[in-house]
């Protein structure tokens, strides 16, 4: 069977040109995942066009467009478009930017759990659970899905639980809660790292949130902003109603910057 040939300076062309540099290779494993996860998609959606042919309204019309109703994606989307086109000006395939004057829009925020959503999940995935185990991680220690899917034995033996963000790079320590303990204590070992599939291997940072989200769907929860990261931010919710100070949620969390810190003491009851 005959190969369709990738033409020079298409966009196709131009995504291996940027899985391949040092800019890429320079970011972490978790970052890594997300980015080939979506420029794979740029590719296989708009491999077939030609960088040169790239302008504002082309942009708008054949690649954000057909994302109208995924705001969250149509972000993502424009983000790493972007990346590509600086990849694109350095290489000396464009001169300026198309992408400019293109507005990214907002996406919804994920929200925190609801005390009666924490109840639900509990009550359907109990202490021994893989799923239980992963929920306290989320829930107790502030851990993102990329930094939950790959956590070790060796991390859950320390006194403390200590990981670094894969996302900002910033080293956290958080004192292990009782009922963590208990989760951990009662999973059976089969990986060096600690949540496994089915098969015993460690999850990708995607299938993770999918096997969540079934851990959702099963606890009887029906609503869809009900998300995994959502548990995140409802550790941030309940240090802040703890008395916590903003700084000492940043340092819990791993936040670069203060005000990300601070919109959870303002939204605290």
């Amino acid at each position: 069977r005959p190969t369709t040939a990738v033409a020079a300076r298409s966009i196709h062309a131009l995504v291996t040109s940027y899985l391949n540099s040092d800019a890429f290779s320079s970011l972490s494993e978790g970052s890594k995942s997300g980015y080939r996860s979506r420029m794979d998609q740029i590719r296989r959606d708009h491999g077939h066009r030609a960088v040169a042919g790239l302008t504002k309204d082309r942009i708008d019309e054949k690649i954000l467009k057909p994302l109208h109703n995924k705001p969250g994606a149509k972000i993502d989307t424009l983000k790493k478009l972007r990346i590509l086109i600086r990849h694109a000006m350095d290489l000396k395939w464009l001169a300026t930017d198309p992408s400019e004057g293109i507005r990214r829009g907002r996406s919804k925020e994920i929200r925190a759990w609801t005390d009666a959503e924490l109840v639900a999940f509990e009550s359907r995935w109990a202490i021994g659970t893989k799923q239980r185990a992963a929920y306290e991680l989320m829930l107790n220690v502030g851990t993102a899905r990329a930094d939950t899917h790959l956590t070790t034995w060796l991390q859950a033996d320390a006194d403390d639980f200590e990981y670094t963000r894969q996302k900002t790079g910033v080293s956290v320590a958080v004192e292990k809660a009782i009922s963590l303990k208990q989760a951990l204590t009662a999973l059976k070992r089969v990986h060096f790292c600690i949540i496994t599939t089915e098969y015993g291997k460690p999850f990708t940072v995607d299938g993770f949130s999918g096997w969540m989200r079934d851990a959702i769907k099963a606890s009887g929860i029906s609503d869809l902003k009900c998300q995994p990261h959502g548990l995140r931010k409802t550790f941030g919710r309940l240090l802040a109603d703890a008395g916590a100070t903003a700084h000492e949620i940043m340092a819990a969390m791993g936040h670069l910057s203060l005000a990300e810190a601070e919109r959870y003491t303002r939204e605290a009851d």
